[in-house]
């Protein structure tokens, strides 16, 4: 199997390109995200590992790059973070597994071979609450024919109502999914985030799609202005 390693730091780059020829994989790597990017375009990859900190394009540029060409390759993200913060906006753009550097190398062929046998994901399944339609693996949010640009937080934040659409979603599930389960921060930040969302994907069409359910939480509906 053909495997792309995008990753700038030429000393690991080198290593896992070794480690993965003894393991049997047929390994090309890029060191910018702008030549990565191209590599991956051209496909014949079985996977992508793809590191975060990149010169010329960062990872998540790349990714989301990939995930809106519908290039469904599977991706294992590299990452010298390890905030919570980085792992969900890599998975929220469409990464489908991860790993903290530094790492063991045989969990990265481990790893690797799961998403191997896993294959290439079929394209999900668009999400539609009325004219408002996201795209989770393409990362693309649009209301009609305007595409309405987001933040990471801001699609998980929609994406999780949307897929719950009519039902009345509590804070704390918000807060447990699209945050953490351990947020030990104020909870009225989702109160914050669904006001961002509000005055993006529905203010400027006259809608009123984000309804507050009083003592619960928020529920959407394909509702007019």
């Amino acid at each position: 199997m053909r495997v792309l390693v995008i990753e700038d730091e030429r000393n690991l780059a080198a290593a896992v390109a070794r480690g993965l020829h003894a393991e049997g994989f047929s390994v090309d790597v890029a060191g910018d995200g702008v030549t990565g990017l191209d590599r991956a375009l051209l496909g014949g990859y079985g996977a992508v590992v793809l590191d975060i900190m990149l010169p010329g394009r960062s990872g998540y540029d790349v990714l989301r790059e990939l995930r809106a060409r519908q290039v469904w390759t599977p991706v294992l993200m590299l990452t010298a973070k390890d905030g919570e913060y980085d792992i969900a906006d890599a998975l929220d753009l469409g990464a489908d597994d991860y790993l903290t550097k530094p790492f063991p190398f045989v969990v990265l062929v481990a790893r690797l071979r799961a998403l191997v046998r896993r294959g290439v994901p079929e394209r999900p399944a668009q999400l539609v609450v009325g004219d408002l339609v996201l795209d989770p693996a393409a990362h693309r949010v649009r209301r009609g024919d305007t595409e309405l640009s987001l933040t990471a937080r801001e699609f998980a934040l929609l994406e999780h109502l949307m897929r719950r659409a009519g039902d009345a979603v509590a804070k704390s599930e918000l807060l447990a999914e699209v945050w953490d389960e351990n947020f030990a921060g104020d909870p009225n930040i989702v109160e914050v985030y669904v006001g961002y969302l509000r005055r993006k994907i529905d203010a400027p069409f006259g809608c009123k799609s984000i309804e507050t359910v009083r003592g619960v939480g928020y529920r959407i509906e394909a509702t007019g202005g």
